[in-house]
């Protein structure tokens, strides 16, 4: 997700990475599953589910399995629904995820300059 959470890609500033993967979402003593659509280091976009009913008031916390031993987590402000898709900000993320969260980007993004474009400006958008 960009700065920007509307259609204009031109004030976009962070490179949304294509990743497909089963992400846990949970509120309280509620949880879903969802389908991550992509992400990038300020936010995700993912298949809305079906019995979708959080607060979106509220932080909801995210967790994304990238393997057994590695699981990306983040706490989410929800910033719209449309088209069956939801997408968020992320509002805190712990040093372990963001780890490896920047590897991931880093991997996909293959230019090592953008993504100290991007992390220089994750640092200034807050």
């Amino acid at each position: 997700m960009g700065i920007a959470m509307s259609n204009d890609n031109e004030r976009r500033v962070f490179s949304r990475i294509a990743f497909s993967s089963e992400i846990t979402l949970s509120q309280g003593g509620q949880q879903w599953t969802a389908t991550l659509i992509d992400l990038s280091l300020k936010g995700l976009l993912i298949a809305t589910p079906e019995n979708w009913n959080a607060d979106t008031r509220q932080t909801i916390d995210a967790a994304i399995k990238l393997s057994d031993e590695t699981t990306i987590s983040m706490s989410l402000n929800w910033r719209h629904t449309e088209a069956g898709q939801s997408g968020f900000e992320c509002a805190h993320i712990d040093i372990d995820s963001i780890i490896h969260l920047r590897r991931l980007v880093e991997l996909n993004l293959g230019n090592e300059n953008l993504l100290e474009r991007e992390l220089a400006s994750l640092g200034s958008a807050r």
